[in-house]
């Protein structure tokens, strides 16, 4: 076992890096779509009590649950896990923690890599003069691998490799780089966003025109802000809520735990957990909620946002969008938008290669270098079938299992072990230690209770979702003693492909059927690949084992 040897060099600087760990591309592209999806306003409500009932406490958690690992030499979950409790099986409950960073950052950093290439080819010039239809078909020609960059072929491979060197190439630097991409970026972020939420705000109505005749910003504003109290009644606009909560606040990676794990034996985790928590709640509902949706009703009408909003939209539309403001204005406002969601999503993904980083460093001695450049292969090359085969799902089943069912899956474990094995008096010591900030203690009944209660409910959510996403209707067939209806997004219908096999079953067209057919395969071969990664890091987890016992026996 090493003894730590890397420190946070200030805490503004661990707060903007936990921030940035926070603060990513679903504060910009996710959000806005899941809070029109769900209602507007009315998605708001059941959001902000999930932050509080499960957000904010699950950030305690891991902060806590790192730095109680940190002070026992432990820098990734297998082992922090471990020692917490007697049980042997933890330290593999951890594997997720490690797991879920390399898989996400394999499809994560391919999305990051499309802000990038954006950035340039607004500078470029590149959407000048295009309609919105023509910019859609840019985004599928840019996918699709039929696009170069100044006479390069295969640009979307090009700029996936350039931001995977990006990442290394910081990681290896250690914890004084990423700090240092913090304090730079995290601001940076934010002065951009306040530009263009500034901009979407006073666009009005001064964009209608017979080309946009339904053109007002302040409707997308009101629609945000406006609730249906009718709707709070429905179950998926809760189950939605808690979810985007998992993804705004990375929670359930195993990255928060990691940085934490760095951190002084007294240094003050309730505050700083929620000053980040904060942070990034700051920029998702404030920026997050003022930049897309006005921009767009500003020209389009709110209708068509209702209609047509989902995250292809910041890619599809918004070049378009910016072109109405001037060819200068337009390049200035797309390096600002795809700038910040660059910076929102490298300041994620370099906090994904941590777990990794650490774990070979404390038990196999690797060091920075070693550490990035094989955190960067394993991404490249998980990633690249994402590039190759995005068409045929490959990169949605990364997201579907790596980034949604498996942060679940590991918040619900670590909850239940933080709260009732490890124990609440015990937990509750750890939260407070070093602490200037009084936690109320409501929130001790709020963990051991509420938030498992509401974890669990977003699990079985997940399992077994009800055809159309209806509850009450399912609930009511499900009484009536006609079974409950699973809707092909469920869990257990998406591990057999019932979706995907019910549209070939009905498929007439040869060319249909044959994308179908791949679609199958890849979404097969995308599992298996996530599944030998899973073993893998057990393997690995075991081999560390054994060697920690006969370390310990000498």
């Amino acid at each position: 076992m090493t003894i730590k040897n890397e420190v946070w060099g200030s805490r503004i600087g661990l707060i903007l890096a936990m921030a940035g760990n926070s603060v990513g591309l679903g504060n910009f592209l996710r959000f806005p779509v899941q809070a029109v999806q769900n209602g507007g306003g009315t998605f708001i409500i059941p959001y902000l009590v999930c932050f509080v009932l499960m957000g904010v406490p699950l950030l305690w958690i891991e902060w806590s649950m790192g730095r109680f690992g940190g002070k026992r030499g432990h820098h990734s979950t297998p082992f922090i896990l471990n020692s917490m409790s007697k049980g042997s099986l933890w330290k593999y409950i951890g594997v997720f923690g490690i797991f879920t960073n390399i898989a996400v950052a394999a499809y994560y950093c391919y999305i990051e890599s499309w802000t990038l290439s954006y950035a340039f080819h607004s500078i470029k010039g590149t959407f000048a003069g295009l309609s919105q239809t023509e910019v859609a078909q840019y985004f599928s020609s840019y996918i699709n691998m039929s696009t170069s960059f100044l006479g390069i072929p295969n640009e979307a491979i090009l700029f996936f490799v350039i931001c995977i060197l990006i990442n290394t190439y910081i990681l290896s630097k250690g914890l004084a780089g990423i700090e240092k991409v913090a304090k730079i970026m995290m601001p940076l972020l934010i002065l951009f966003g306040i530009f263009l939420a500034v901009r979407g705000l006073t666009l009005g109505t001064s964009m209608a025109s017979d080309q946009f005749p339904l053109a007002n910003a302040w409707d997308g504003l009101n629609y945000l802000w406006t609730p249906e109290y009718d709707s709070l009644l429905k179950p998926g606009v809760w189950l939605a809520a808690a979810g985007q909560i998992f993804f705004t606040l990375s929670v359930g990676m195993g990255t928060i735990h990691c940085y934490a794990a760095y951190l002084d034996s007294r240094d003050d985790i309730a505050l700083n957990a929620a000053t980040a928590g904060f942070t990034n709640e700051f920029v998702e509902v404030v920026l997050g909620s003022l930049i897309v949706i006005p921009i767009a009703a500003g020209y389009f009408g709110l209708d068509w946002v209702k209609e047509n909003i989902s995250f292809g939209v910041a890619f599809q539309s918004m070049p378009f969008l910016f072109g109405q403001w001037g060819d200068v204005m337009a390049a200035l406002a797309g390096v600002f938008w795809f700038g910040l969601l660059f910076f929102a999503g490298i300041t994620s993904s370099l906090a994904m290669g941590t777990p990794w980083m650490g774990f070979m460093r404390d038990e196999f001695g690797w060091g920075k270098i070693k550490g990035a450049v094989s955190f960067g292969t394993l991404t490249l090359l998980l990633g690249l079938p994402c590039v190759l085969f995005y068409q045929y799902g490959f990169f949605d089943q990364y997201d579907y299992w790596a980034g949604t069912v498996s942060l679940v899956i590991f918040a619900l474990a670590e909850t239940i072990l933080f709260a009732w094995i490890f124990g609440m008096k015990k937990g509750w010591k750890e939260i407070n230690d070093g602490a200037d900030l009084v936690i109320p203690g409501f929130f001790k009944w709020v963990i051991k209770f509420v938030t498992p209660l509401l974890l669990i409910s977003v699990f079985l959510g997940a399992l077994f979702t009800p055809e159309a996403n209806n509850w009450i209707a399912a609930f009511a067939q499900f009484s009536a003693g006609e079974g409950w209806p699973l809707d092909n997004n469920s869990l257990i219908l998406q591990l057999s492909n019932s979706g995907l096999k019910e549209s070939l079953a009905l498929a007439t067209d040869a060319t249909e059927r044959a994308l179908l057919t791949k679609q199958i395969f890849y979404a097969n071969a995308a599992r298996a690949i996530l599944l030998l990664l899973f073993i893998g890091i057990s393997v690995l987890v075991y081999i560390a084992y054994r060697k920690r016992k006969k370390t310990s026996a000498i």
